[in-house]
């Protein structure tokens, strides 16, 4: 009986152990689970608006240092300079009417969309806002980054 009773109090002390510590693991992943929300989070920058003034080249295009702005009549967009392959900064080829990396020549459209690469992805396009004067002729172009 006394066997009994040894295997009975061990059996209790070890259930008592192990919710002790599924307990503890229980409290400690609830405390540490706000830390690592936090430390994975990243404050967006505030958009940034660039004012290019008009008329473009007769081209039709300005390359600024983080995008190209294209302009055909009315519409006007713009497309990021950044590559996103691994990040170089492309060129637009006016005699060719495409965007090119200079890296690895990933080829895209003006309108940023990807025709060959080693780039698996779109150029990134921006928002433009048309300025125009009471006469309605275009005065400049804000990108917004």
């Amino acid at each position: 009986m006394e066997g009994k009773k040894r295997d009975i109090s061990a059996e209790r002390r070890s259930f008592l152990r192990n919710m002790l510590s599924w307990t503890g693991a229980f409290i400690g992943a609830s405390l540490l689970y706000p830390l690592f929300r936090f430390a994975g989070f990243a404050v967006k920058p505030k958009p940034r608006h660039i004012k290019v003034a008009a008329p473009l080249p007769v081209s039709g295009f300005h390359a600024e240092r983080d995008f190209i702005l294209f302009a055909r009549g009315e519409q006007a967009w713009a497309v990021s300079r950044t590559c996103t392959h691994l990040g170089c900064r492309v060129n637009f080829l006016e005699d060719k009417q495409l965007i090119e990396c200079p890296c690895h020549q990933s080829r895209f459209t003006e309108q940023g969309k990807r025709l060959r690469g080693p780039a698996e992805r779109d150029l990134p396009v921006f928002a433009v806002a048309v300025q125009k004067d009471a006469d309605g002729a275009i005065t400049g172009y804000v990108v917004t980054i």
